[in-house]
């Protein structure tokens, strides 16, 4: 049966046969044609037509590629980034295992040895993240499509070495900021103030500012089901003295538009990096100043309760693994993110004088 390929906005049908053992494969623009061209082809090489049912009785249930399909149209409502990743692994997984195959054919022992060639491959860690992708679509599978209780795709989990992640100091974040111009300095306060995720920030309208209550919408699809969710964070004073002033230099909707396409940016993969050369530091991503920010506020004795508020982590266990050790004592934001003084670009080599927290 022909199975949906998107690759770059391309929607392609992928049309598959088995002949003497090899699959053979065409590409169309539409499902009838792909249809046509396996009747076509197991005509031609005399086949028998494909079966409706079998005697097992198996065929009500669909294809692994029918239900690859149904998920991701399914997935179409989260970020484009997971639905890439969804699509990347059952691109991946089709390699390995007959996509016309049905479902109920599927087994355990299958899935292992597909993850440990992933594992062998790739990592232990890559391994367990297509483990992962493949039980939460068994899953739907089970509630949606009557699948089979009991998932194959839950196998063991391999050995796997999670590298921590690198955050940085808050001297080597300072020294980055002090080479950003322009609109790129207002955008690292705000990563740093909001501990923003990266599209949270990029994507932020000038409707999403408040600036009479002085505080910001963060919208986010990082929740269950991926429903579009926001959050109001206050602002620090002196977040909104600069994003007051950036204001005035913008025009349109968008607080950080690209100043050649005046829209979002899409990524800025480069960014970081670009930045970090600039100031002779380890290079760290956007998603490391969302860890400091984390520690920052740790660090001055903020609860977990308050820290979890400003992550917007619907789970305390989800704030603590950002956290390298939790106290109890409130404070304000203002209080850990106020700088008495920065680094500048004349001074970037020497350690900056930076308070954190006012004394009482």
């Amino acid at each position: 049966m022909p199975y949906k390929r998107t690759q770059k906005g391309l929607t392609k049908w992928v049309a598959q046969v088995q002949v003497n053992g090899e699959r053979k494969c065409s590409i169309f623009t539409n499902k009838a044609e792909a249809i046509a061209w396996e009747v076509k082809m197991r005509s031609g090489n005399g086949l028998p037509p494909k079966k409706q049912s079998h005697e097992t009785g198996t065929d009500s249930l669909p294809t692994l590629v029918t239900w690859a399909e149904e998920y991701l149209d399914f997935c179409q409502k989260f970020s484009s980034k997971v639905v890439e990743e969804k699509i990347a692994v059952f691109r991946r997984f089709f390699q390995y295992v007959d996509p016309t195959m049905p479902v109920v054919e599927l087994k355990p022992k299958m899935v292992l040895d597909y993850l440990r060639i992933q594992g062998t491959q790739r990592t232990g860690n890559a391994a367990n993240k297509e483990r992962k992708n493949l039980v939460a679509a068994w899953n739907w599978g089970i509630k949606y499509l009557d699948f089979l209780e009991k998932n194959p795709c839950r196998v063991d989990r391999l050995p796997a070495q999670k590298k921590p992640r690198y955050i940085p100091s808050e001297e080597d974040f300072w020294k980055v900021y002090a080479v950003a111009e322009g609109q790129d300095k207002v955008m690292l306060l705000a990563f740093l103030h909001l501990a923003g995720r990266k599209n949270e920030i990029l994507r932020l309208r000038w409707t999403d500012v408040d600036f009479r209550n002085r505080r910001v919408c963060l919208w986010t699809s990082k929740r269950a089901g991926g429903d579009k969710e926001y959050d109001w964070l206050p602002m620090t004073d002196e977040l909104f003295e600069t994003l007051f002033k950036h204001r005035q230099e913008v025009a349109g909707e968008w607080v950080f538009p690209n100043p050649v396409t005046g829209v979002p940016f899409v990524s800025r993969q480069h960014w970081m990096k670009e930045l970090c050369g600039l100031a002779g530091v380890k290079k760290f991503d956007r998603h490391s100043i969302r860890h400091l920010s984390a520690s920052i506020l740790d660090a001055a004795g903020v609860e977990l309760t308050l820290i979890q508020a400003i992550l917007r982590h619907k789970s305390a266990t989800t704030t603590a693994r950002y956290l390298h050790q939790l106290r109890g004592v409130r404070i304000v934001l203002n209080d850990v993110f106020s700088k008495k003084e920065k680094p500048t670009r004349a001074g970037i080599s020497g350690r900056p004088s930076v308070r954190l927290v006012q004394n009482g």
